[in-house]
């Protein structure tokens, strides 16, 4: 290959490299991922999707990185599928931190979007480097996939695909990773192998290997360590964030956690989970009391319903009723109790379903009796706003009883008010009950 040097080769072939082998990623990959900002061979490495390459200097005194590392990455890569219809907004959120992205790492991708998408020029002329070139995060070039939308000619949102999100949010841990292993990385190079060249291991047939760290090594799976605590109460304590990202995502078990999950309902917390796992769990509200019923409950009640109904129940006051907060009880009911009644229109492969299902309420789920979930679906050509069923909040819970005993036995045989038992003694919902009949859920 062109530009190889001393073992290695320089980032420009690198670059051209990167590119050639990444052509028919699902992911789009942006030229001069080892040699544009922010990338910076300077550090010691460069990321490459989710893999660090490390950096080195040839005998000419140019930076120069193994080919094989780039390889690897670009193989990582290509195995990443790419739903693009599945997103996650990333911004612009109300009320969140503003900090300043450095030239230097870490990645910080979210900020670094925020920044360049708010810049004075739009994000057309954001997304440019000073040369006039594109920007890209870790070789992978987000302006192609960015999603932006606006509601009701309010402010626009930033979306993703998840599958980018948690690519880009591993990439950011392993560099966090890399980063805090760097001096022990060093100290241990310079004592055994030339700078110029990556530190290397005998695998079991002696055959001579980089050395890499697994930057996931470092992560716990999460147990009941937090169960019955109050969100209220534990997140205020000193060191909770430190904490969380010592743990594996509950859910997904791939990826950091990142957030702190909880219920909103009954304010118990659930479990530790990642950014993308985070966001596929939140409802998408309208309103306050009004959901649009996303592309993403397909993962949570149907692919991987065993897995987030298991989370759900985490928290006692849920696992008690055997139901699930009110938002997502009413997303349910549209998306899996109803699933029937939506109408369907001719489409080249079969029938497509119309429109976008949308589920509101009235009432609360504080007073069974009076709480109705109206499911209906918005945008249908022969009727806007057509209404598909009203469902009374009883009746959607006990068909989520019966479902849910199908669907995982082993939470709904650990659900139930037999569990009492390891409730803890105050639990924020917990009102007078002053009419008997209509509490007798809680």
């Amino acid at each position: 290959m062109p530009g190889r040097t001393d073992g290695l080769i320089t980032l420009g072939a690198a670059d051209a490299l990167w590119v050639d082998l990444t052509a028919d990623s699902a992911v789009p990959t942006a030229p001069g991922a080892l040699t544009r900002s922010p990338a910076h061979a300077g550090a010691g490495y460069v990321l490459l999707g989710g893999h660090p390459v490390a950096t080195a200097r040839t005998s000419g005194g140019r930076w120069g990185v193994p080919e094989a590392e780039v390889r690897r990455a670009a193989a990582q890569l290509n195995a990443v599928g790419m739903d693009r219809r599945d997103l996650v907004r990333i911004g612009p959120f109300r009320g969140a931190p503003k900090q300043e992205v450095n030239k230097e790492p870490p990645l910080r991708w979210r900020q670094r979007i925020t920044r360049e998408l708010g810049e004075p020029d739009g994000p057309e002329g954001a997304a440019r480097c000073a040369d006039g070139r594109a920007y890209h995060l870790a070789g992978i070039d987000w302006r192609r996939i960015l999603v932006e939308q606006a509601r009701d000619g309010t402010q626009r949102t930033w979306w993703l695909p998840r599958a980018v999100v948690r690519l880009l949010d591993f990439a950011e841990h392993t560099e966090k990773q890399w980063v805090h292993a760097a001096p022990t990385r060093q100290a241990g190079a310079a004592a055994t192998e030339p700078p110029s060249r990556p530190r290397q291991a005998r695998d079991t047939d002696g055959r001579q290997t980089t050395s890499r760290e697994d930057p996931t090594a470092s992560l716990r799976p999460y147990g009941k360590e937090l169960e019955g605590q109050l969100y209220s109460v534990l997140s205020r304590k000193p060191g909770t964030s430190r904490r969380v990202a010592g743990w594996a995502c509950a859910v997904c078990r791939t990826a950091p956690a990142t957030v702190l999950d909880h219920c909103h309902e009954h304010g118990y917390v659930r479990a530790p989970l990642c950014q993308s796992c985070n966001t596929q769990e939140r409802p998408d509200h309208l309103y306050g009391n009004d959901i649009r019923v996303a592309n993403r409950y397909t993962h949570l009640f149907d692919t991987d319903a065993d897995d987030w109904l298991r989370h759900w129940h985490r928290c006692p006051g849920c696992r008690a009723r055997t139901t699930l907060p009110l938002p997502h009880l009413a997303a349910w009911t549209a998306h899996t109790a109803c699933r029937s009644l939506r109408p369907t229109h001719r489409a080249p492969r079969g029938r497509k379903p119309c429109g976008i299902l949308r589920v509101s309420w009235t009432g609360s789920q504080n007073a069974p009796r009076s709480c109705l979930l109206t499911v209906a679906v918005d945008f249908c050509p022969s009727g806007e706003h057509r209404v598909l069923a009203q469902v009374p909040y009883r009746e959607a819970t006990e068909r989520f009883h019966i479902w849910l005993a199908e669907t995982a036995p082993a939470v709904a045989a650990a659900a139930g008010p037999d569990r009492l038992d390891g409730l803890p003694a105050q639990s924020r919902p917990v009102i007078a009950d002053t009419s008997g009949e209509d509490l007798a859920l809680f």
